[in-house]
């Protein structure tokens, strides 16, 4: 029952979103919004919908290795340019943590959620582990994973047309290394090049995260005592 809701309601929305093509529309957003008040009117727990929706789940694998195919057709120019791709995974990823700890410590933050917050712009997996690692909470790392990709799918390509961005690197790279796999997703509906980009920047990011963020919260650390 649930999972045939899960996907009448994801079809409806993506429907929607084609044809009003507004940012706003995402599937996603659209998705929740449909689907959250009528687990909480009808009181069904979130591990029974979880189980009525494994399917979706098992398919979730396939469909991130899918998203090395437009990553393939874009090796020569990923060849060609490693070196600024590698600057635009390293310092996304660090500024990110760096502002987050900042931010954080500023509104006295506690160290757990600051533990949460740091891996907010990578894949859920990691993020979860990256908190789980340092003291925080995975769930909350989670719901905080969740509005990071939902603000870039929204967001991102307006910013690109109002600062005038059009180069597939710059686009894919922004993406992946601060919205993940939901933002990736938004790139691959947009243009091939975009997504093949934000694949690469999505996996590198992840990687660079789970090394250096015990550095940032060694500093969130010191900035509390």
């Amino acid at each position: 029952m649930w999972l045939i809701l899960t996907l009448i309601v994801f079809f409806s929305a993506r429907w929607i979103s084609q044809k009003l093509r507004n940012p706003l529309m995402n599937p996603l957003l659209i998705s929740l919004v449909v689907i959250i008040p009528c687990l909480i009117y009808f009181n069904v727990p979130f591990d029974t919908y979880y189980e009525g929706n494994q399917w979706i789940n098992y398919l979730l694998q396939p469909a991130v290795v899918a998203l090395a195919y437009p990553l393939y057709e874009q090796l020569p120019q990923i060849r060609s340019n490693w070196r600024i791709i590698m600057l635009s995974c390293i310092v996304g990823s660090a500024m990110s943590m760096f502002t987050t700890t900042l931010i954080a410590s500023y509104l006295k933050a506690d160290l757990s959620l600051v533990a949460s917050l740091l891996g907010k712009s990578v894949t859920t997996p990691i993020a979860m582990e990256i908190s789980s690692h340092l003291g925080g909470e995975p769930s909350i790392a989670a719901i905080l994973v969740m509005l990071a990709g939902l603000f870039g799918a929204i967001c991102a390509y307006p910013i690109y047309e109002l600062l005038n961005i059009t180069h597939p690197i710059a686009k894919g790279l922004t993406m992946g290394t601060v919205s993940h796999a939901l933002g990736t997703a938004t790139c691959a509906e947009k243009d091939g090049q975009d997504a093949a980009f934000s694949s690469l920047a999505l996996v590198l990011s992840g990687v660079i995260t789970s090394i250096i963020s015990p550095v940032f919260f060694a500093l969130a650390i010191w900035l509390a005592a």
